[in-house]
């Protein structure tokens, strides 16, 4: 006997995230929490940070030093101070771009047996890149069944 597949479903939200400031901030909870609420159990979500100086990362969830020694590393590559045109909000203006532009503002992440496919080690972040505290967004799309 043939059984039809299920119907494809979508969901669509808005996480508004208050940082204090610089720095990578587990917003893995949420995203799951906002995830398991679409009663969906397989598919695909996509996050999309609607920022051009904040971005998101899947990163090691487990050891701090990772997230210090990875936001020293992006400080590094695009530092203050360093003579850029753009600095129109100030002198971490163009260096928060910069950032994103290393980083991304996009995550798609397989959701399996309801879940998130993430690994053991694995936590979801926005990194901030403005040194004052921000209100950022961050959409989701989710498409399964």
């Amino acid at each position: 006997m043939e059984t039809d597949p299920p119907m494809l479903r979508q969901s669509t939200g808005i996480l508004r995230i208050g940082t204090p400031g610089p720095g990578l901030h587990d917003i893995g909870d949420r995203v799951a929490r906002w995830t398991a609420d679409q009663h969906m159990t397989e598919g695909l979500l996509t996050l999309f940070c609607r920022h051009t100086s904040a971005s998101l990362l899947i990163q090691e969830n487990a050891a701090p030093a990772v997230q210090r020694d990875l936001q020293r590393w992006v400080e590094r590559l695009a530092p203050e101070r360093d003579g850029y045109e753009h600095d129109d909000e100030g002198p971490d203006d163009m260096p928060a771009h910069l950032r994103t532009v290393l980083t991304g503002v996009q995550l798609s992440i397989p959701l399996l047996g309801g879940s998130l496919a993430l690994g053991t080690w694995q936590g979801v972040y926005l990194f901030e890149h403005r040194r004052a505290p921000h209100r950022r967004e961050i959409a989701l799309h989710l498409l399964g069944a």
